[in-house]
């Protein structure tokens, strides 16, 4: 079985989501403006774990907090940490298990997507 509904719209939401159907979008579109706005660059430092560095700005930093909080209620098999290596310096490190590997593939690829669309 796949771990992904496949649709145009939430070709990256895990089934294993919990988060009501009827919300999805409308959550897909907070990640798609959030990686358009906030998302400098990706590193993928495993399988299992990205790293997305971050414009450095407060509301950027309180937007991710809020966002990855929200996400991991529904989706628990996220790991999201976020630190400030530096005052301009902002990281969103984006972990999953084994398991999730290509819901975590599918992240990175619509991050970079929307990044590179702005």
């Amino acid at each position: 079985m796949s771990d992904h509904h496949v649709s145009p719209d939430d070709s990256w939401v895990p089934d294993a989501c919990t988060l009501p159907t009827a919300e999805r979008p409308l959550r897909l579109a907070e990640f798609d403006q959030f990686f358009r706005d906030a998302v400098r660059g990706a590193d993928r430092l495993s399988a299992q774990h990205l790293r997305l560095q971050l414009d450095g700005a407060e509301q950027v930093e309180k937007t991710a907090r809020d966002l990855t909080a929200r996400e991991a209620s529904c989706c628990s098999f996220f790991t999201f940490d976020i630190a400030r290596p530096d005052v301009n310096s902002l990281t969103l490190d984006v972990r999953v298990p084994a398991a999730h590997v290509d819901v975590l593939d599918a992240v990175a690829q619509q991050a970079m997507s929307v990044r590179v669309r702005r």
